[in-house]
């Protein structure tokens, strides 16, 4: 028996919100998280929490479903993992330099 893996959903271009987005941000924990995945580009979620691998499991749950329902990442199955990309391209078009100054 095949199971698949669960997709999420993620916000279009036009429903990102930028008081979503800068709550989302506000966090030092997803900030760091962001800039991660701006340095090194997509990674994998175990990739990801080796940003503080001290914050539990939930937790860490909780900053990627606040990071991507603000439309910051995707986070997408890829085989028996999940890869989190930083959605930068989309955000520059609908907040054109918003990232910048904050990596």
């Amino acid at each position: 028996m095949a199971t698949t893996a669960r997709t999420f959903d993620h916000p279009d271009l036009a429903g990102i919100e930028l008081t979503t987005v800068l709550f989302a941000l506000s966090d030092p924990a997803r900030l760091d998280l962001v800039r991660q995945l701006a340095a090194k580009g997509p990674q994998t979620v175990a990739q990801c929490h080796t940003v503080d691998p001290d914050v539990p499991k939930s937790t860490f749950s909780h900053h990627l479903k606040t990071l991507r329902e603000s439309g910051l990442i995707r986070n997408e199955p890829a085989g028996r993992q999940r890869t989190i990309t930083l959605r930068r391209d989309e955000l520059e078009a609908r907040f054109p330099g918003l990232l910048a100054p904050l990596l």
